[in-house]
This record gives structure tokens, C-alpha cells and sequence, in this order.
């Protein structure tokens, strides 16, 4: 009778974990950024290894050139999910609009009502949600409309169901040439900070209760080593921004108040070049960098988060130059976007996906499985974000 008794539990404990697992699944979603007819492509990720769920038109255009120039492909959050992982927004940058997107049970993406939705100004490459307002970057520098030279940020209100409501709250112009390129939230979601990268500043905004966007600080960043910064995260619980400083190849850390006013810490070196995107662990004692010069990821110990310290310069497989990246909701992989971004890379290579998994406990990165992006050559796909999908 003991026997039956555990055999029944063995069997009822492994009936119970195939469901949770059946149950937790990750879906990525980046955006293929075609020029003609925009869209979201979802991967499945099945215990690394990924797999096309299915691709959805955003109704607007992408960004298409070949010229490799600096500025029109340096920006992050181009695609980005509320904090539930139940809405999804994509820029679409050649038609100057945002499209919104609910999230199925098995991840398939519906369109909101309304979408696409202007996005307060031209070439939309970023987005960012604190709370009930989305921010949006313009940067106003698409290859194919030279006559476009005002960048601004520009806020909306959000809608209980996640769509943009009509009207921008507020419209904020960013200095003609100056490349803005990221709408980074701090953790208690009243900051807004982006990287003017071909700039050399770091602009803050403070998120008012209209949901208007105040310019609160405007500091400069050392660029006599070429254009910098680029690429920002704000720690999950402090009050401490890191920023990508490209062509010197190194991580700064910042300090703010309640303003959004920055004051410098220290910088750090960076083993890899052109250290770009950055990203965190939810906890924030691991820092994730894209190095774009030398194709890989730098993992730093940031356990003490004002003296982040790096323990990895990890190469990727394959051809393409890494740009977004995010870390999956249950902390178990590193999604990262790849372009191609150098003429060193033949035309129609060098755009993939990549799924890294993270060492759950020195936060390493170990296994890089990837697969192919499917779109026309000179295309070049962009941001990445990541859901999980649990009993939905």
C-alpha cells in the first residue's frame, strides 16, 4: 500500500511539473522593420531553442539604408510591453506612427483598436510606459526623408486597454542632428532619460501627473573619442543610471534625484568595442552590455551597483552586430537582436536572434542558440522584448 501510496505521488508530482512547464512559456518578439510593410515576428522559446510563432503587420513602414551612416539605427525600445506582458507597442519609423498590440494566452499579437497611432512627431524609434503615459523619442533621421530635422520626445495618455488615446500631452524638441534615441523609465516610473548620441548629452525628463514630460537636466558626456552615450538602464530599485559611452569603450554610472539631475560617479572599462544597449537582472546585481564593434556581450557583477565590475566578455556565434537586448522575465535567457551594421558583413547576413543562457547562479552567459531573421536583404531588424506566458 506505501508503495502505491508514492508511486501515486511520483507520478502526480511528474504530471504536476509537465503541466507548469507546458504552462511557463517565453515568447520574443522584435520587429523585422521592413521598409515596405512593417511587423512583429514572435519566437517561441523552447528551452533554447527558438522557433517563428508568427508575424504581424504593424499597417506602417520601417526604416531601410544602406549606407551604414551612424544615427539612423542607434536607438533601443523600439518594441516594448507593459509590465503584465499583456500589450505591446512597435514603432514604425518610416510612417511615423505607433502600433499597439494586445497579447494573446498563446502570444499571438491582435491589434488595439485605432492602431497604428501618430507618434507626435517623424521617425518614432523609441517608446516607454510609466504608468498610464507613453513616451516617445522622434529622432527625426530616416535615410529615405532627408528633408527631416526636428527630433522631439512627446508624450500620450494610455487607455486602460493599453491604447493611445488622441492627442499628445506634451511635445518637447530635441536639438536639430542630436540623434535622441532611447525613452528609459526609471524604476519608480516618474523619470524619463534618453542618449542623444551624435549629441554628447543625456537628457532627463520628469513625468508629471498630466503625464506631460518637464526637461528637468541636460548634461554634456566627453565625446572628444567620437559619438557618445548610447544606451541606458536604470537600476530596478535605486536610483543609479548606466550609459553606454561608445567610441571611448566604457560604462558610466550615475547617480539622480528626485528631479531626474545626473551626477557622475565613476566610469568603468569595458572589454569588448562599442559598448552600446545596456540591460539588467530584476534584481540588478547583474549588468548585460551589447558590444557592437566586436560582436559580443559583457556581463558585469553589479552586486555592488555603484561599482559595477565585469566578469565576462562573451562572443557571439554567428556574423551580425549585436544591438538590443533584454532579459527573459523568469531571468533564465538573454535575448539579443543582431544587424548588419558593418560592410564588413555580406548583404543579406548578419540578422538573427539570439537566445543566451544565463547561469542561474553567477549570471553568466553560457549556451548562444540563434536562428536566422527572415527578411530582404539591406533590411535591418530592431528592438526586442520578451513575455511570459503563464496559465493565460
Amino acid at each position: 500500500m506505501r508503495f502505491r501510496l508514492l508511486l501515486l505521488s511520483i507520478l502526480l508530482s511528474t504530471a504536476f511539473l509537465s503541466v507548469l512547464a507546458s504552462a511557463q512559456r517565453s515568447v520574443v518578439y522584435i520587429e523585422s522593420n521592413r521598409a515596405d510593410h512593417n511587423s512583429v515576428l514572435g519566437f517561441q522559446n523552447n528551452h533554447g531553442t527558438l522557433s517563428l510563432l508568427g508575424e504581424f503587420p504593424t499597417n506602417g513602414k520601417g526604416v531601410f539604408d544602406l549606407s551604414l551612416k551612424l544615427g539612423p539605427f542607434d536607438s533601443d525600445q523600439a518594441v516594448m510591453t507593459n509590465a503584465e506582458g499583456t500589450v505591446l507597442y512597435a514603432v514604425n519609423s518610416g510612417s511615423d506612427s505607433i502600433a499597439a498590440f494586445r497579447v494573446s494566452a498563446d502570444g499571438r499579437l491582435s491589434p488595439l483598436l485605432g492602431s497604428p497611432f501618430a507618434s507626435g512627431g517623424t521617425n518614432p524609434v523609441s517608446v516607454g510606459i510609466s504608468r498610464d503615459t507613453l513616451a516617445v523619442v522622434n529622432k527625426a533621421m530616416d535615410p529615405s526623408r532627408p528633408q527631416l530635422n526636428q527630433p522631439n520626445y512627446t508624450s500620450f495618455s494610455l487607455a486602460p486597454d493599453g491604447s493611445v488615446e488622441n492627442g499628445p500631452l506634451s511635445t518637447t524638441a530635441a536639438p536639430i542632428g542630436s540623434s535622441p534615441s532611447q525613452a528609459d523609465i526609471s524604476s519608480g516610473k516618474r523619470l524619463v532619460f534618453d542618449a542623444q548620441f551624435l549629441g554628447g548629452h543625456l537628457q532627463s525628463f520628469l513625468v508629471d501627473h498630466d503625464g506631460s514630460l518637464i526637461p528637468e537636466d541636460f548634461k554634456a558626456v566627453d565625446a572628444s573619442a567620437g559619438p557618445q552615450p548610447l544606451g541606458l538602464w536604470t537600476h530596478p530599485g535605486r536610483p543609479i543610471l548606466y550609459a553606454g559611452l561608445t567610441s571611448s569603450n566604457k560604462l558610466a554610472v550615475y547617480t539622480f534625484d528626485a528631479s531626474g539631475h545626473l551626477h557622475l560617479v565613476r566610469i568603468v572599462p569595458n572589454s569588448g568595442k562599442a559598448i552600446c544597449w545596456i540591460r539588467s537582472n530584476a534584481t540588478g546585481t547583474r549588468l548585460y552590455t551589447a558590444n557592437t564593434g566586436d560582436s559580443s556581450i559583457s556581463v558585469y557583477d553589479s552586486t555592488f551597483p555603484l561599482q559595477p565590475v565585469e566578469i565576462q566578455h562573451f562572443k557571439l556565434k554567428g556574423v551580425g552586430n549585436p544591438l538590443q537586448l533584454t532579459v527573459d522575465p523568469r531571468g533564465d535567457f538573454l535575448y539579443v537582436v543582431t544587424q548588419r551594421a558593418s560592410a564588413s558583413i555580406p548583404l543579406g547576413q548578419g540578422n538573427t536572434l539570439h537566445a543566451l543562457r544565463i547561469n542561474a547562479v553567477t549570471g553568466k552567459l553560457e549556451n548562444d542558440s540563434f536562428v536566422q531573421v527572415s527578411v530582404p536583404p539591406g533590411t535591418r531588424p530592431q528592438g526586442v522584448a520578451a513575455v511570459e506566458l503563464v496559465n493565460r
